[in-house]
């Protein structure tokens, strides 16, 4: 594949094992190194590591980090395989700095969702190409 369209990045993250958030970033920043899009690199990086924790604190099984670069942009999908869905919740001061990840992701990526699979389900962002 001679540009970045079209290239994808797929990683197994082990249940449980958080040591999976910093490789998911390095593996993602290599992924859009030819991107061209720092500013929005940064942004997938970081809202690529909340999916990958709420996935692996959340649930008790694997998942599935997926990142496609395509004429219209980025999207990045966890993939995981417990039906139950997030919950968007405003956090308080008392969370510290859990409960935040979502608002996160609902507050910076161009558009973001839960998708339900048979077994499980996948959240997902996008970011668009065009955006600095």
């Amino acid at each position: 594949m001679d540009g970045p369209d079209g290239a994808q990045l797929r990683r197994r993250l082990d249940k449980a094992d958080l040591r999976a958030v910093p490789e998911a970033r390095r593996a993602l920043r290599e992924h859009l190194r030819h991107w061209g899009k720092p500013g929005r690199a940064d942004t997938a990086e970081l809202l690529t590591s909340e999916l990958v924790t709420n996935a692996l604190i959340h649930t008790d099984d694997d998942a599935v980090l997926t990142a496609t670069i395509g004429p219209r942009g980025l999207r990045v999908e966890v993939r995981d395989f417990v039906g139950r869905r997030p919950r968007l919740r405003v956090p308080n001061a008392d969370d510290g700095t859990h409960g935040r990840g979502l608002v996160l992701v609902q507050s910076l990526a161009d558009a973001w969702g839960v998708r339900s699979h048979g077994v499980g389900k996948a959240v997902w962002f996008e970011l668009n190409g065009d955006a600095v």
